[in-house]
């Protein structure tokens, strides 16, 4: 039997006294698998990545992550489910006082890992996201589109057992982010878990990939790959 790594149950999302924001999502994904969630703008799709990332708790309904129940998991087990996790922000909450390269190995110094362990791991994932020659350069003297090449790198180098990215090629030009993708897809190859929010219809058209749809959050969608 195929591990889940998530599993949504009847889940509801609602911020304060407002509308439900999510309703009743229900989805499992399965360890190795790679989705594409999709909608307009409002569907919902970033409240669903930071539920999953543990950002939020649910308003009702069940959330399992790697087998364990959110609501009943302790809270000194969750920054330990929350390093199986690799997350690509809009907003891509870069350190601005360190270099490219010092964010994309913090995962690594924060797991313990010594410079000489990885140094070079790092450097050739900048040079794959197009970054090889930024590598000493801080946040704020890069484009949009630079800093959220270096967000990815970041949530991608430490090979998480899931990687969330929410509109990962949103601010990349077509040929970076073709690039992109290959990249969620070779870590995809390796073992990991991937769920990747767009609304770049092209994007889940030429990736042959399960699609979950919401649509004013109701999941109302399902495509499985072709064989």
């Amino acid at each position: 039997m195929v591990e889940a790594m998530v599993r949504f149950e009847n889940v509801g999302m609602r911020y304060g006294a407002g509308p439900e924001v999510l309703r009743d999502v229900t989805f499992v994904l399965e360890a190795g698998s790679f989705t594409f969630l999709t909608g307009l703008s409002g569907a919902g799709k970033t409240t669903l990545l930071k539920l999953i990332s543990v950002a939020e708790p649910p308003s009702r309904g069940l959330v399992t992550l790697f087998g364990h129940d959110l609501a009943t998991a302790k809270r000194s087990a969750l920054p330990a489910l929350r390093r199986r996790i690799g997350v690509v922000f809009q907003d891509f909450r870069l350190l601005d006082h360190l270099s490219a390269f010092d964010n994309v190995a913090l995962p690594l110094r924060i797991a313990g890992k010594h410079e000489s362990e990885y140094a070079r791991d790092v450097e050739e994932l900048l040079v794959w996201v197009g970054l090889g020659d930024r590598m000493t350069s801080q946040p704020p003297t890069l484009s949009g589109g630079e800093q959220q090449r270096v967000a990815i790198a970041r949530a991608v180098v430490a090979k998480p057992d899931l990687l969330i990215a929410d509109e990962p090629t949103g601010n990349v030009d077509p040929d970076i982010g073709a690039r992109l993708i290959r990249l969620f897809a070779e870590l995809n190859r390796l073992g990991t878990t991937v769920l990747i929010a767009t609304h770049d219809r092209t994007l889940v058209e030429r990736t042959r990939a399960r699609e979950m749809r919401l649509v004013d959050g109701r999941l109302v969608e399902l495509r499985t790959p072709r064989p």
